[in-house]
Order: structure tokens, then C-alpha cells, then sequence
């Protein structure tokens, strides 16, 4: 099922237009002077992520665009470049913006009560959703979420300055999609991730007398420049929210949640005991 992402990568398959910009990077730096390795401190980013870019591996985020444009002074050639790429074409139109926001989070908080949110999703999991969605998804299609989705999780690891917060149901764990089999790689993956200094993950226990997350799934982030902002989901759209007055009402809820929910030690702990009971 992997057939649309780079062989023994989460990475998806390089575009012609990521290429495109690719090369344009890559000729420019070489003609600045500049190495991979040198380039990196100049423009805030690794040499690791310069070559994923390079590589068509990766969507160049706007800072990324406009540090290499002043640095390399590709005299607006990178910017043309970038806004003739077609993005994430296996993400909704709606949530693209979201997406955008989350490649330069320092804070990224996520309460969900309907699935394991994509960032924490295994490739089966994830599979085994699109494949149930309805109306039925083509297998194109179904590999091009599967792609976009595994792209967008590489941020946990190529951003560990980011605080990553999540708040499950323990609900979604005894739920089994795709299967008992899945569900043990699932519980297996978020255990490993809660590993990380820069991820935490608390589970919200079946029985809670109190809970201020009634209302609903939400995401929170906070930008570079310390703004933050919301994203709410339903069935058939997402709405993102700027409206610090609502964003103010969102954090309030999240930080009750966060003193609701388990604490991290206790819900690795049940996690744990759910894995050995499957």
C-alpha cells in the first residue's frame, strides 16, 4: 500500500513541480557558494531539510521560500517557482491552510474524540480509514490521502523544538479500526512517540464526571511570531479560526482537558495494560 511514497521512507514520491523547485534551489545556493551544511545556519533551517527540498522530498513553508530568496537573492525566482506547485493534492481543500500553519508551529496542542489524529496515525490505520470512507474512495485517491498523510507526520521528527501536546479518548483505542492486528502497531507507535522530550500524549479515561471537551474535536498552534491559532473539524468541513476571542475560549477548554485527562506517566501506563490485553 505504499506504492505512492519513496521506498523505506514516510516521504511521497517527488513531483515534477517539487523537482522543479528542487533544482531551482539547488542552483541558486551552488551559485551563492554555498554547501547544504553552510546554507543551513544561514536560512534557519538543517541540511537535512535542504536536501529533502532539493530532493522534491518536501513542500518548501514560506519562511523556508523567503529565508533562501534573501540569502541566495534568487531575485523572486523561488516564489515563482513555489506558487506554481500544486499541494497536497490529497488533503482537503479546507484543511490546506492548517497544514501550512503546522510546518512552522513551536506549539501544536491536538484534543481528538472521533480518531487518533493523522500526525500519530501508523500507515495501516490510516489506510484502513480512507478505505472506509463513503462514498467509497477510487484507490488513487485512496493512496494520495495515505501520502499526504504519512508527508505531514514528518514534522514530529524534522521539528523537535516543536511542543507537540494530545489529548485521545481511550475509546478510540478499544475501537480496533482495521482490526486487532492494527490496533496493536497503533498503541505500539503512540508508545513510542511518547518517548520523545517534545511529545506528550494524555488519554481522557472512559469514565470522567467532568470534561470540557464536550463540544468537540479541536487543534491549536502557535506561530513563529507567538500567534496562535484554531482549527475545528466536522463531517464535511473544517473551519480555521484567527478570532483570538475564540482561540482564548479553545485554550481555556484545552488546559482544563489537560488537567482532566490522565497524566502522561498514567497514560502510558494504561496504554501499556491495553496493549497486553488485545
Amino acid at each position: 500500500m505504499m506504492s505512492s511514497s519513496t521506498p523505506g521512507t514516510n516521504e511521497p514520491e517527488p513531483t515534477d513541480g517539487l523537482k522543479a523547485f528542487g533544482a531551482a534551489l539547488k542552483s541558486f545556493r551552488k551559485r551563492a557558494g554555498y554547501t547544504q551544511e553552510s546554507l543551513a545556519p544561514e536560512i534557519g533551517y538543517s541540511a537535512h531539510f535542504i536536501a529533502s527540498i532539493e530532493q522534491g522530498r518536501r513542500f518548501p513553508p514560506p519562511r523556508f521560500v523567503d529565508q533562501s530568496e534573501a540569502t541566495l537573492d534568487a531575485f523572486g525566482t523561488l516564489r515563482l517557482v513555489v506558487h506554481q506547485l500544486s499541494r497536497q493534492r490529497g488533503l482537503a481543500s479546507w484543511f490546506k491552510r492548517w497544514a501550512q500553519l503546522e510546518q512552522e508551529a513551536i506549539t501544536l496542542y491536538t484534543y481528538e474524540c472521533r480518531m487518533v489524529p493523522g500526525l500519530l496515525q501508523t500507515p495501516a490505520y490510516a489506510h484502513a480509514l480512507f478505505a472506509g470512507q463513503l462514498p467509497p474512495l477510487r484507490d488513487e485517491q485512496v493512496e494520495a490521502q495515505l501520502a499526504a498523510r504519512l508527508e505531514r507526520q514528518t514534522l514530529l521528527t524534522e521539528r523537535p523544538n516543536t511542543a507537540y501536546s494530545f489529548i485521545l479518548e481511550e475509546h478510540l483505542f478499544h475501537r480496533r479500526i482495521g482490526g486487532s492486528a492494527v490496533a496493536l502497531e497503533l498503541i505500539d507507535h503512540i508508545l513510542g512517540l511518547a518517548e520523545r522530550r517534545n511529545i506528550e500524549i494524555q488519554v481522557m479515561p472512559l469514565v470522567s464526571e467532568s470534561h470540557a471537551g464536550l463540544a468537540g474535536p479541536m487543534r491549536l498552534l502557535e506561530t513563529p511570531d507567538n500567534k496562535w491559532f484554531a482549527y475545528c473539524e466536522g463531517q464535511r468541513y473544517g473551519q480555521l479560526i484567527s478570532d483570538p476571542k475564540e482561540i482564548s475560549v479553545l485554550q481555556t477548554r484545552y488546559a482544563r482537558m489537560r488537567s482532566q485527562a490522565l497524566s502522561l506517566k498514567d497514560s502510558v501506563s494504561l496504554l501499556q495494560r491495553m496493549r497486553g490485553a488485545q
